[in-house]
């Protein structure tokens, strides 16, 4: 018998397990609890997933990570292995991922830093029998053939968020630059593109005059805000499009003295960017729970190895989140959260 027949054997066997209850306590701010009655592990062997954060170390990633664990301890029938490559490179996402397929993992999740490069290594774990999830950035759908992608936020939401946010705290004709992870984050690219469609319509005297790229790393995006500054001295603003480039954005306008001068606007935890909304260099963070998310696809990841959600499906029951919508081979976590001043604080990740 093929892996494929074994797998289908297995989750055949396993069918009797149960979901967590529909009435399990919403998502709080740091990630929740398990639900007052988790379902009992499932007899048999564990599920392996494996999780894969664009790169490791980054606080952003270890938030998801937390909610990926969770997950596990909640269902008690899932094994997590966390890990990722030490820099933000797609290639080597693809070597993690075909090493897992040799340790036979049962399923994987994957936020990937390039949506081409790492579809041919996902279509061979497909092909091996192992699930395909990604996560907080997409692969190609058709040439990775991956089941479902767990997308944080809609496109559009993201995009107005953080344009109707800088417009707010510049005005709508002031000058503007973008620091961003590289050219093909499938995430950042395509939120890039619908922030510029609904500038020009909404904003259309918001100028960007340039975007720089700075990879995964925050010492880089200081560097490549400093540029910015340097070189377009009557800047306004600045976009910090990954939870790196905001941090390095905001540090950058703090050392050239321009605190409350150039608004820094994007994406972070809150953890992170606490000190910058406190001394006055942010005045919001715009995020989603990243805890959640990881819990999420470790939900997804579960319930797909497991049968228990196919293709064509509408929606299905994901833990202490309750009942997501499936809109294709999409779901969705929710909608974006600000944090400012006044509640910044109430968030631990």
């Amino acid at each position: 018998m093929d892996r494929r027949s074994l797998l289908v054997a297995a989750a055949a066997a396993l069918a009797g397990c149960s979901s967590p209850p529909a009435d399990a306590p919403p998502a709080t701010a740091g990630g929740s609890p398990p639900p007052t009655s988790p379902p009992a592990p499932t007899g048999g062997k564990k599920l392996k997933i494996g999780v894969m954060p664009k790169r490791k170390g980054i606080p952003y990633f270890t938030a998801c990570e937390k909610g990926a664990l969770e997950a596990a301890a909640e269902f008690g029938d899932v094994e997590i292995v966390y890990d990722g490559p030490v820099e933000d490179k797609s290639e080597d996402q693809s070597a993690m991922i075909d090493t897992w397929v040799l340790r036979r993992f049962d399923a994987i999740c994957v936020a990937c830093n390039d949506p081409d490069q790492i579809a041919t290594s996902l279509a061979r774990a497909r092909d091996a029998g192992v699930t395909v999830i990604t996560y907080d950035a997409d692969a190609n759908p058709a040439a990775s053939r991956r089941q479902f992608f767990v997308n944080q936020v809609g496109v559009q939401e993201i995009a107005t968020a953080l344009v109707d946010e800088m417009a707010v705290q510049t005005g709508p004709d002031a000058t503007v630059g973008v620091v961003s992870s590289s050219a093909t984050a499938p995430n950042q690219t395509t939120w890039l593109k619908a922030m510029e469609v609904y500038r020009a319509a909404k904003f259309p005297k918001l100028q960007v005059v340039v975007t720089e790229y700075a990879g995964e790393v925050q010492t880089t995006s200081f560097e490549k805000a400093q540029n910015i500054l340097k070189a377009y001295p009557n800047v306004k603003g600045i976009w910090g499009m990954t939870s790196v480039a905001f941090p390095g954005a905001a540090q950058a306008v703090e050392k050239a003295g321009k605190t409350g001068q150039v608004a820094v606007v994007g994406l972070g935890t809150p953890h992170v960017m606490k000190e910058f909304v406190q001394r006055g260099a942010v005045k919001s963070v715009i995020l989603w729970n990243p805890v959640d998310l990881g819990y999420l696809a470790v939900c997804v990841a579960r319930a797909v190895a497991r049968g228990e959600l196919k293709e064509g499906a509408s929606s299905f029951n994901a833990g202490r989140l309750k009942e997501k919508t499936v809109e294709g081979t999409v779901i969705l976590l929710g909608k974006p959260l600000v944090f400012n001043a006044a509640n910044i604080g109430n968030f631990d990740f």
